[in-house]
C-alpha cells in the first residue's frame, strides 16, 4: 500500500516523540504508531454509529481496532455461536464461552478493555425482516465480516437502498482483500457475476470418481447414509443408470463376479443392508472397496479410456507384511498419509465407533457429521482414502480431507488482523470526506516484484448492466415455461440466483395477475402450477419486487425447449461457467481416470494454497467480491486464483495511474 494513503493519520517523528518522552526506546503505543487525528475526524469517529457484519475472525480484529481507534456507537450483528475451532484466531473468545452468542460475547470482551464504548449486539441473522432499509439508515457506514454470499448480497443491496457507504471484505488463507462500496460511485457487490457453486454429477460421484474431491463426497454421502439423515440423491451404490455405460444389466449378470455373500450388490437401502450385518466393519468394507468395485468393472464401456478400479479385499490387505499403519512423510500426525492398512485399520475402528454412538441414541437415531466430531472425521478420511487408492489416486492426509470435506482453507490470524486494519484505514478516509483516496486493496501470499505485499486498485465505476444497482434492473431468463413450476420460479431463480428474500411478482399482462406473493397463503395453490398456466410464454414479462431489500427487478422470459439436461434455466448474458476443454493424452500413457492430481502426492504444507480441487471457503471468512487476474508465485507465469469450486478468473481490476504497470503482477481475486 503507497505510504500517501496513510500519510493523512500519521504524526512527524517529533510529534511522535514529543507526546511521550518516557518512551523513547519503550514499544510504542497504537496511539503513538497512529498519532492523534484531526479533531474533526476524532469527534466524527466519537459521534457517528457504525454497523459491523460479522463476529467471527475479521469481526473479532475489526471490533477491537474501532474502539481503539477512537469509534464509540457500534453495533455488531452475528448469527453464530461460538465452536471449539474458533479460538485458535478469533481472540475474543475462550474456551469457557464455547456455544454462546459471539456478537453478545465480542461485545463484553471488547468492553472489557475499552468500557466507554457504547456497544450493541444482536444475535440474529442480518436477512431477519427487522433490519430494514430504516434500520440501515441509521448508520453512517456499515463493515461486512461475513463468511456466506447470500448475506453479502442481501447487506450489499440493502446499503445501496439506504445509500450508506459499505466496506466489504474477505480473507482466504495468506491472501485477503478490502473494497469500498458506494451507490453511484463504485462497482457493487454484484456488479460482476459470481461463479456458481460447482456441482458433481451422481454417476461421476458413485461409477468414475477422477479427483479426490469426488471420493471425499462419496465418503460423507456414505456417512449419512450408514448413520445419519437417509437422501436417495446421495445414494453411494454403483449407478446402472449411467448414460455413458449404455449397459444392459440383465445381459451382463452373467458375467458379475461379485460375491453374493456379505451384502452383495441388491439393490436395497444402504442403511437397511448395514442394520442388516449389525455394521460389521468387514462386511462392510468388503461391500465397498470389493464387490461394488467388481460390479462397475462389469459395465465395460466406463472403462475403455479409463484405468479401471482395482478391488480391495480385507482379508489380503491385512495379510501384508508392513506395519499396520506405516504414515508417508513427516510432520503433525493429521498431516501424514497413511498406507492402504492403516486407513482400512481407521476405517473399521471408525465404523465401530460410530456404531457404538448410534446405539447409545436408541432406535431410529441418527448422527449428524460434523469435520470437528474426530470419529465422523476418521470415517470419512479412511473411506475416501480407501475409494482414492481403488481409482489409483495418490491418498491425502486427513488434513487435506477436512479442508475439502468441510468446505475450508486454514484460516490465519494474521490474514485478518492484517484486513481488519485496512478496513479501519478506508473507514477513516470515508468519514474524513477522502472519499477519492478509497482504494480496493489486496493482500498476497508472497510479494510481487515491486516488494509489495499490498497492492492498492482504483475502485471500478458501477456496471451499468448489473442488475442490481442499476437504474432499472433487468435480467432475461431462458427456461421452459411448460416444465417450470411458480415455486421453482420462486426459491431457484428469485431467492437462489437473483437473492432475493420475500419476493413479490406480477405478470406485466394489463391485468396485473399476480403469480406470487411474500404473504403467506396467498399465492399458495400456484407453487404446484406451470408458468404457462398462466399465460406466461415466450416474451412475457414479470415484475419482481423485494419490499425488504427495496429493490425491483424486471424478469423477461425466453421460452426455450432445448435446455442443457438438468438444466432449468439459463440467464441470458451471464455465461455459464465451463471448464477449459481437456487436452488429449500423451499416446502410450496410462491415464489415472483423469486424474491430475495422481500424478503428484499429497503434501498438506501446500494443498489448502495451491490445489485447485480445495473448496476456499472459510467457516469464518468466506472470500470477498471482487475478480481479477492474479499472478506469479515466484516466477514470470501467472496463475489465476480461482473462485470457490470453480475454474474460472474474471478480468483484471483498473489500475492506479500513478501505479507502475508491473505493481498489478501479484494481485489476487478472492469471492
Amino acid at each position: 500500500m503507497r505510504m500517501r494513503t496513510w500519510r493523512a493519520f500519521l504524526p512527524s517523528p517529533q510529534d511522535q516523540t514529543a507526546a511521550c518522552p518516557r518512551r523513547r526506546n519503550a514499544e510504542p503505543t497504537m496511539a503513538q504508531l497512529v498519532g492523534p487525528l484531526r479533531k474533526e475526524l476524532a469527534d466524527s469517529l466519537s459521534s457517528c454509529r457504525v454497523l459491523v457484519v460479522g463476529a467471527g475472525g475479521i469481526g473479532c480484529e475489526l471490533l477491537k481496532n474501532l474502539v481503539l481507534a477512537g469509534f464509540k456507537n457500534i453495533e455488531v450483528i452475528d448469527l453464530d455461536t461460538i465452536d471449539v475451532s474458533n479460538l485458535n484466531r478469533q481472540f475474543l473468545f475462550q474456551k469457557k464461552h464455547v456455544g454462546k452468542s459471539k456478537a453478545q460475547v465480542a461485545k463484553e470482551s471488547v468492553l472489557r478493555f475499552c468500557p466507554s464504548a457504547n456497544i450493541t449486539a444482536y444475535h440474529d441473522s442480518i436477512m431477519n425482516p427487522d433490519y430494514n432499509v430504516e434500520f440501515f439508515r441509521n448508520f453512517q457506514l456499515v463493515m461486512n465480516a461475513l463468511d456466506n454470499r447470500a448475506a453479502r448480497n442481501h447487506v450489499n443491496r440493502m446499503c445501496l437502498a439506504a445509500d450508506i457507504p459499505l466496506i466489504e471484505s474477505g480473507t482466504a488463507g495468506y491472501l485477503g482483500q478490502v473494497t469500498v462500496i458506494k451507490k453511484g460511485q463504485t462497482e457493487c457487490y454484484e456488479c460482476q457475476p459470481k461463479p456458481t457453486q460447482k456441482t458433481f454429477p451422481g454417476c461421476t460421484i458413485r461409477n468414475t470418481p477422477s479427483e479426490p474431491i469426488h471420493c471425499i463426497v462419496w465418503a460423507k454421502y456414505l456417512f449419512n447414509q450408514l448413520f445419519g439423515e437417509e437422501d436417495a440423491d446421495q445414494e453411494v451404490s454403483p449407478d446402472t443408470a449411467d448414460p455413458e455405460a449404455a449397459w444392459n444389466p440383465a445381459d451382463a449378470a452373467a458375467r458379475a463376479t461379485a460375491s453374493d455373500q456379505d451384502g452383495d450388490i441388491k439393490r436395497v437401502s444402504t442403511k437397511e443392508w448395514a442394520r442388516s450385518t449389525g455394521y460389521d466393519p468387514v462386511k462392510l468394507f468388503n461391500k465397498l472397496f470389493k464387490d461394488d468395485i467388481m460390479y462397475l468393472l462389469t459395465m465395460d464401456k466406463l472403462w475403455k479410456k479409463r484405468k479401471a478400479p482395482l478391488p480391495l479385499d480385507w482379508t489380503e490387505i491385512q495379510q501384508l507384511e508392513s506395519s499396520q499403519e506405516e504414515a508417508c512423510g513427516t510432520g503433525l500426525k493429521d498431516q501424514q498419509v497413511l498406507n492402504v492398512q492403516g486407513y482400512s485399520q481407521l476405517f473399521h475402528r471408525s465404523v465401530e465407533t460410530l456404531r457404538s454412538q448410534l446405539m447409545e441414541k436408541g432406535n431410529g437415531a441418527e448422527l449428524v457429521w460434523d469435520k470437528d466430531d474426530p470419529p465422523a472425521m476418521d470415517f470419512v478420511t479412511a473411506a475416501a482414502n480407501l475409494r482414492m487408492n481403488v481409482f489409483s489416486m495418490n491418498m491425502k492426509s486427513r488434513f487435506d480431507v477436512k479442508s475439502m470435506a468441510g468446505n475450508i482453507i486454514p484460516a490465519i490470524a494474521t490474514t485478518n488482523a492484517v484486513i481488519a486494519g485496512l478496513i479501519v484505514l478506508e473507514a477513516l478516509k470515508i468519514l474524513n470526506s477522502d472519499f477519492d483516496q478509497c482504494r480496493t486493496i489486496f493482500l498476497n501470499k508472497q510479494p510481487n516484484p515491486r516488494k509489495k505485499l499490498l497492492v492498492p486498485c482504483a475502485l471500478d465505476p458501477p456496471n451499468s448492466n448489473c442488475y442490481v444497482c442499476a437504474s432499472k434492473p433487468e435480467v432475461t431468463v431462458k427456461l421452459n415455461v411448460h416444465k417450470t413450476i411458480v415455486q421453482a420460479l420462486q426459491d431457484r431463480i428469485l431467492k437462489e440466483k437473483f437473492g432475493m428474500v420475500a419476493p413479490d411478482v406480477q405478470i406485466e399482462d394489463g391485468k396485473g395477475t399476480i403469480l406470487i406473493s411474500s404473504e403467506e397463503g396467498e399465492t399458495e395453490a400456484n407453487n404446484n402450477k406451470f408458468l404457462s398456466d398462466f399465460g406466461i410464454r415466450n416474451g412475457s414479462r414479470l415484475q419482481a419486487d423485494d419490499f425488504l431489500q427495496d429493490y425491483t427487478l424486471l424478469v423477461n422470459v425466453i421460452h426455450s425447449e432445448e435446455l442443457e439436461k438438468d438444466v432449468e434455466f439459463e440467464v441470458v448474458g451471464d455465461a455459464p461457467d465451463k471448464a477449459p476443454a481437456p487436452s488429449a493424452p500423451e499416446e502410450g500413457k496410462n491415464i489415472a481416470n483423469g486424474n491430475k492430481d495422481s500424478a503428484q502426492p499429497s503434501t498438506s504444507s501446500k494443498a489448502a494454497a495451491e490445489d485447485d480441487d480445495v473448496l476456499i471457503v472459510d467457516s469464518d471468512e468466506e472470500p470477498s467480491s471482487s475478480t481479477v487476474e492474479a499472478s506469479p508465485e515466484s516466477s514470470n507465469r501467472k496463475r489465476k486464483h480461482h473462485d470457490v469450486e470453480t475454474d474460472d478468473a474474471a478480468t483484471k481490476r483498473k489500475r492506479l495511474d500513478q501505479q507502475p504497470a508491473d505493481d498489478d503482477e501479484d494481485i489476487i481475486a478472492l469471492d
